[in-house]
């Protein structure tokens, strides 16, 4: 009756915006209910509650239940392992004034949950300039990957101060000893004192808000390609509130237009 060609209509389905607060509601219920269950089985059960034409993939409930703030509560790897024998360092950074690059830099591990097991990634970052200096991906949790990244780091520069947790790799004898040969000052947090170490912990939240938990990877591979890219964009890219805006590369490089991009 319009005389309008059907070929140049079409009707493109999309989930309509109740229809997702509706499923973000139905999330919540379920999460509160069985708090250990991860974004799959509450996908599972999701699926065998509505209908089979509104089926819902799991990336979608990963990205609801991210919004939400919910996560399966589940034991966590220990990534600091503390070994009684080791020696032990004062924490130096309290009422210090961190006035330039390269004065402290701090280091830490954490864990990345996959679908092969856990992975570990350790970085050192510098303190003033929230510059990644270094990083690795590694599937061990053991003291050569920290001992890799510091080498790394120290083609750039060396600090003065290098600040770590109590965990056995950094109270190691060949850690302490390379540092030592540097001539670097060891602080180490004080136990139980996460937030002593609060730059690289800012670090870790971001790359796992913004890059991790939103784009998970299928593999290993994938996982390592994702980090590198990330940090890049993290450090030559993403303004920083606390540097006024600026990327950490502008303070690290002291604006000198240096953009010398790094291989982890």
């Amino acid at each position: 009756m319009l005389e309008v060609n059907r070929s140049n209509i079409y009707y493109k389905p999309r989930l309509a915006l109740d229809f997702t607060n509706s499923i973000a509601n139905e999330i919540k219920e379920i999460w509160s209910k069985y708090s250990f269950f991860g974004y799959r089985k509450i996908t599972a059960i999701l699926n065998n509650k509505i209908a089979q034409n509104k089926r819902i993939n799991h990336k979608k409930v990963l990205r609801l239940m991210q919004k939400l703030g919910l996560q399966a509560i589940y034991a966590k790897p220990r990534t600091t392992v503390i070994n009684k024998d080791h020696k032990k360092f004062p924490y130096l950074l309290k009422n210090l004034e961190i006035a330039k690059p390269n004065q402290v830099r701090a280091t830490d591990i954490t864990y990345i949950k996959t679908s092969q097991g856990f992975v570990y990634l350790v970085a050192l970052i510098d303190v003033f300039s929230r510059f990644i200096v270094s990083a690795k991906l590694s599937i061990a949790l053991d003291t050569e990957p920290c001992l890799e990244i510091l080498r790394k780091g120290l083609k750039k520069a060396t600090p003065q101060i290098i600040n770590s947790d109590l965990g056995s790799q950094f109270t190691s004898n060949i850690w302490i000893e390379s540092l030592m040969k540097k001539n670097i000052q060891i602080s180490m947090d004080s136990v139980g004192r996460w937030a002593d170490n609060i730059y690289i912990e800012r670090f870790w939240r971001t790359i796992k808000q913004e890059e991790i938990y939103i784009n998970p990877s299928n593999n290993l591979a994938e996982l390592k390609t994702q980090i590198d890219r990330f940090i890049k964009f993290y450090n030559y890219q993403r303004p920083h509130q606390a540097l006024k805006y600026k990327t950490p590369s502008q303070v690290f490089y002291n604006d000198e237009g240096k953009r010398k991009e790094l291989s982890f």
